[in-house]
Formats: structure tokens, C-alpha cells, sequence
């Protein structure tokens, strides 16, 4: 027996051992098997108080639109974003990841995007939605423009609607069509040239 007392003090070193061994390893498995986030495909908001940069100079100084005075988180980075400040010509989407109508359009929401790149704004608002569902199903379509969320349904309820996809055209002049159907290309680019004056081509 030693001085401490302790009959089997090697044994208990190598017991503690062991213990924090088998812990350490525990601890790395349940991290590594932890589900990571969703990073959000979408792009920043920044560049939503600001006219589409081919859009007449004058724009730069046009009074608030006529959305509703609210503001929203942008998706990626989380900063506030006043929806009168957003700047037309300008498509807005309502759209989440469990409505199947939006599931369909919202592709050519992007195609939009992509077509009227510089003479005309698109932002999707992602309504009453789980983040994680809206960014997995953004990244799988690739959907890139830039995103609001509005997970309390704020907007949709102020502009007394219930139910998804919801439209907006916002005019250069700030003025708004709100338009309550699902939208294909072809419907979509007439509604642009009838609420928006810019004329998409394909």
C-alpha cells in the first residue's frame, strides 16, 4: 500500500485515463454527426435601395414606394431592409418552400432575374417558411436573387392575402400591381411590360 492509502493508484490512473479518452471520443462523434446549416444561396440586399442601374437617373430620387412601411431581414446576413426604400422597376415574390405553385414559378422568377439583370429589380419575399427548407430549396434549383424572410407573414398580411405565390410590380413612379396567380415565362414578361414598362426579352 503506498502513503496515500490508495492500494491501486497506477490503476486509477489508467482508469482516468480511459474515461477522458472515451469521452473525448464521444464528444467528436456526436459533433461530426451534428447537421451543419444550410448555407442561404441567395444574394445580399444591399443593392435594394437603389434604382436597376440602367434605369433613368431621375429614379435616384423618386419618393417611397407604395409597399406597405415594414421592414424585413434580408436572408443572407440578416440586415433590415425598409420595403419602401426598394426601388422600382422592381418584380417582388412571395413565395416558401412547402407551396407547391411556388416551387414551379419561382425558377422563372430567377430566369427573370437573370434576363433583366440591370433594367429591372427581382426580390423574393420567403413567406412563413422553415430557413432551412427555403435555403436547401433555393440552393437545389439555384435560386441566387436576393431574398427577404419573413417568417411571421408580415407582408402577405398586410397586403390582405392568405395564401402563395403573391406578385408584386412596382413602377418606376412607385406605384404597385399585386397579382395573386402563379405566373409562367410567358405571363410574367407581359405582366413586366404592362406594370413595369421594361420589356424582358428571352
Amino acid at each position: 500500500m503506498t502513503e496515500s492509502g490508495d492500494p491501486h493508484p497506477a490503476a486509477a490512473r489508467g482508469f482516468a485515463v480511459a474515461l477522458v479518452a472515451a469521452c473525448s471520443f464521444l464528444l467528436t462523434a456526436c459533433t461530426a454527426d451534428a447537421p451543419k446549416e444550410q448555407a442561404s444561396p441567395f444574394a445580399d440586399c444591399a443593392a435594394l435601395s437603389a434604382p436597376p442601374a440602367s434605369a433613368p437617373a431621375t429614379l435616384a430620387t423618386a419618393q417611397d414606394n407604395s409597399l406597405p412601411e415594414i421592414e424585413l431581414p434580408c436572408f443572407t446576413g440578416g440586415g433590415a431592409v425598409k420595403l419602401t426604400g426598394v426601388r422600382g422597376p422592381a418584380v417582388i415574390n412571395l413565395w416558401a418552400s412547402w407551396c407547391e405553385p411556388c416551387r414551379t414559378e419561382l425558377p422563372a422568377m430567377q430566369q427573370l432575374a437573370d434576363r433583366a439583370a440591370g433594367k429591372l429589380t427581382v426580390l423574393g419575399v420567403n413567406t412563413g417558411d422553415d430557413r432551412e427548407a427555403a435555403a436547401s430549396f433555393g440552393a437545389d434549383n439555384r435560386i441566387g436573387m436576393p431574398t427577404l424572410y419573413d417568417r411571421d407573414k408580415k407582408l402577405i398580411g398586410r397586403l390582405g392575402g392568405s395564401t402563395l405565390p403573391v406578385t408584386i410590380f412596382l413602377g418606376a413612379d412607385g406605384s404597385r400591381h399585386v397579382e395573386p396567380l402563379p405566373l409562367d415565362d410567358t405571363k410574367l414578361d407581359a405582366l413586366v411590360r404592362t406594370w413595369t414598362g421594361v420589356t424582358v426579352t428571352s
